[in-house]
């Protein structure tokens, strides 16, 4: 009886084992890259997280007084606190392209219960209610429909992927993280950023005044524009993807 019991036991770590290896291999992050820049130069895609709570003024002024283009991925969450920032990102329409970071910054898994320590969505139902969610507020914003998603975390589940996508939005990956989540200290980030290469999308985040890592995002920027990378936006210029496996 306890050799059954004991090979019962084992039967079940194994079967728990093989569910968290499948979900594992259900979660994607995205990898992307923009057409390199050819005769004119090379060029680079600024993508700035705007996930909740305040707007990192360093970043934003210093992309309006050097004429940086930005995507912006704004979140229902952020915009309702930041009308200020808002304001300036519309009164500049040639240098910041808003986009859609969804409602309540809720990663776009139904099959994990976590990501990074966030809450997922848990179902498709509440991935398509987070996109539309934060796609009406975009609209409401700008007057358009977003074209891109970046869901928290940036990772997402395959059938979200599918969902997203029939829900007309192209995904946002990225090539080089810049802040991991503004959690870097400055020196850290501005070799990152600084280190870009024609055809990379940056991610780095907007929404973290209080941290050290959004003087590094300003340092980085201006390095890489004094080495004569030019910047666009991702509605801009053509872009590739890969859907790599979280392992």
């Amino acid at each position: 009886m306890r050799y059954s019991l004991s090979v019962f036991a084992f039967a079940l770590v194994l079967a728990g084992s093989a569910a968290a290896q499948a979900h594992a291999i259900d979660i994607v992050e995205p990898q992307m890259h923009i057409a390199k820049g050819g005769a004119k130069g090379p060029q680079v895609a600024l993508t700035l997280d705007a996930c909740m709570g305040q707007t990192d003024r360093r970043i934003l002024d210093t992309l309006v007084e050097h004429k940086i283009p930005a995507t912006i991925f704004i979140t229902g969450r952020w915009a309702k606190n930041n009308a200020g920032a808002l304001a300036v990102m519309k009164a500049h329409p040639d240098l910041f392209e808003l986009e859609n970071h969804g409602l309540n910054h809720i990663p776009p898994i139904d099959s994990v219960p976590t990501m990074y320590g966030i809450k997922t969505a848990g179902s498709l139902e509440a991935i398509r209610a987070e996109v539309q969610g934060g796609a009406d507020v975009v609209r409401a914003q700008t007057g358009a429909a977003p074209r891109w998603y970046r869901g928290a975390t940036a990772r997402y589940s395959r059938d979200a992927i599918g969902l997203i996508e029939k829900m007309g939005y192209k995904i946002a990956g990225y090539s080089l993280n810049g802040d991991q989540g503004a959690s870097l200290p400055a020196p850290v980030v501005e070799k990152r950023i600084a280190a870009a290469k024609d055809g990379d999308v940056i991610i780095a985040h907007i929404n973290q005044p209080t941290r050290s890592a959004g003087e590094g995002v300003v340092e980085g920027v201006l390095a890489l524009q004094q080495k004569g990378e030019r910047f666009v936006r991702l509605e801009d210029v053509q872009t590739s993807e890969t859907m790599n496996p979280v392992s």
